[in-house]
């Protein structure tokens, strides 16, 4: 019968010094060639807008996912439905789809809502009236991912905060700290434990995910490799190049997020 053992913690990660040996002959190979070169200068002038988009985005989708997380276990059932309903419609629904969704239908819908209700400032001459191109399709891009995965984050800090033993919070309320104490120096610390690892993987995940913004025109990684490629038709070139940045970010911020989580199970358990 065929048995298999857990890796040893000090086992050397092969696969780690494979995958740099491999990122250093591709830079070297980029550097030689003056294609290569081309290529690569064009692509990454998207990178700051890849950066950009995710950082927002994560950030706006982990404050709502808090949110919607603390409603889900609130002690009123309709915040619970209304927290479940979100949930449930929202990760029904690719992320592609909620892009031309919120694109061009969400935020023109928007508009004509906003100016509707702000009609009487508007006539006033107290504020002009809101155009759908106002809105950038940045924007609407950093919003869609926003609302997709906020969703996802809001179950990652639901069962984060239920992991924490019960019995800390009841002694916590047994010496007369409020709520928001509570939440915020014994349920918090403790559940940011739990909650890291699943969080820094949809951060990740949100990297990969922000080149979708590309079929709106935004002008991140995938969007200046599509431009640059329609142009010279070096595809091979151009989407190797592509695929080496987003493979260069997504295996750095795992590595770090990796360091990151090992700390704090050091400080956990010395």
């Amino acid at each position: 019968m065929l048995t298999t053992s857990p890796p040893s913690q000090s086992e050397f990660p092969w696969w780690l010094a494979a995958a740099v040996a491999l990122a250093l002959a591709a830079a070297l190979a980029i550097a030689a060639s003056d294609l290569y070169s081309q290529v690569f200068t064009v692509v990454s002038r998207g990178v700051l807008i890849t950066i950009f988009v995710t950082v927002v985005a994560f950030t706006l989708a982990s404050a709502l996912g808090l949110g919607i997380a603390l409603m889900a276990l609130s002690g009123s059932a309709v915040l619970r439905q209304v927290a479940r309903f979100y949930v449930e419609i929202i990760r029904g629904v690719p992320v592609l789809v909620l892009l031309f969704w919120i694109a061009f239908a969400g935020v023109p819908a928007f508009v004509a809502g906003w100016n509707a209700l702000a009609a009487p400032l508007q006539e006033a001459g107290l504020i002009d009236a809101l155009q759908v191109r106002d809105v950038s399709l940045l924007w609407r891009a950093i919003i869609a991912l926003t609302i997709g995965y906020s969703a996802f984050i809001s179950e990652v800090f639901r069962a984060g905060i239920q992991a924490v033993d019960r019995g800390q919070i009841e002694a916590a309320k047994a010496l007369g700290l409020s709520r928001y104490r509570r939440f915020r120096h014994v349920v918090m610390p403790q559940a940011i434990r739990t909650i890291l690892p699943p969080l820094g993987n949809d951060f990740v995940a949100m990297v990969k995910d922000s080149s979708l913004v590309s079929v709106l025109g935004v002008a991140d990684i995938t969007q200046m490799g599509k431009i640059y490629a329609a142009g010279s038709f070096r595809f091979f070139e151009t989407y190797s190049i592509v695929a080496y940045i987003y493979l260069i970010l997504t295996v750095g911020l795992s590595l770090a997020l990796r360091a990151l989580e090992n700390r704090l199970r050091k400080g956990t358990h010395p």
